[in-house]
């Protein structure tokens, strides 16, 4: 059995961390234009970096929750019976990795990570970066968060499509469904005949292209969901 799971900002939220589209979610506070773009970041560098290195402390200063470490513990469970999870977050926080999880895939790219715009490379970052800050590996002073803004293309899309080819389950949490691509991925789960499930708070935007849904905190209904996956193993 191959179970994909794409998690967005609803699994961190019990965390402390915001989401981006309810009420009072990210971008509602902020205007992602003049901060999540490479137009904004090009027109106005330190604003951007001052409002990652803020979503970089929180992050940090953040624990993982109870349906970050179910998820480490489907991940641990289906390996000791011979199948695999591919867990695909749009989360830039490393709060999966913190609770255990030992492969995740960050399809919008990392609040840990800087990237060199002068010789491209990607190196850990836990501290502020700012427009004076050197890249260690060239020394030019050319940082950028390594996050995936609007307008750019999400990381890894060969790979995520290869893995939902051949996925037997294909299961959202905490996403808004209003994101593509990643809104579009149960669309295709679907249309290869994957069972599909919504587990959110709220239905997301595309609630109505899931075969089943359970709705709760995502820190109740991820174990409970992982444990009917694992049969109930601990």
């Amino acid at each position: 059995m191959r179970v994909f799971v794409l998690t967005g900002a609803g699994v961190s939220a019990e965390s402390g961390l915001g989401t981006f589209r309810d009420r009072d979610g990210l971008w509602a506070r902020f205007d992602p234009s003049k901060l999540a773009t490479p137009e904004a970041f090009a027109a106005d560098p330190v604003a951007v970096h001052a409002f990652y290195d803020m979503r970089r402390r929180d992050a940090l200063a953040a624990a993982p929750n109870a349906a970050h470490a179910a998820l480490a513990r489907l991940e641990r469970g289906l390996a000791a019976r011979g199948d695999a999870l591919f867990l695909c977050t749009q989360n830039i926080d490393d709060l999966h990795e913190r609770a255990g999880s030992r492969q995740v895939h960050h399809m919008h790219g990392e609040s840990c990570r800087a990237r060199c715009l002068a010789c491209g490379a990607v190196a850990p970052w836990r501290d502020d970066m700012g427009v004076f800050v050197h890249c260690p590996t060239c020394g030019a002073a050319r940082l950028r968060p390594h996050i995936v803004w609007f307008g750019e293309v999400p990381m890894g899309l060969d790979r995520i499509a290869d893995e939902l080819a051949h996925a037997d389950l294909f299961a959202a949490i905490g996403t808004s469904g209003a994101i593509y691509p990643a809104a579009g991925l149960v669309a295709e789960a679907r249309s290869r005949g994957t069972p599909t499930l919504e587990i959110n708070l709220d239905p997301a935007d595309n609630a109505g292209l899931f075969d089943d849904a359970l709705y709760g905190p995502a820190t109740e209904a991820v174990p409970a969901w992982v444990d009917e996956i694992l049969g109930g193993a601990p």
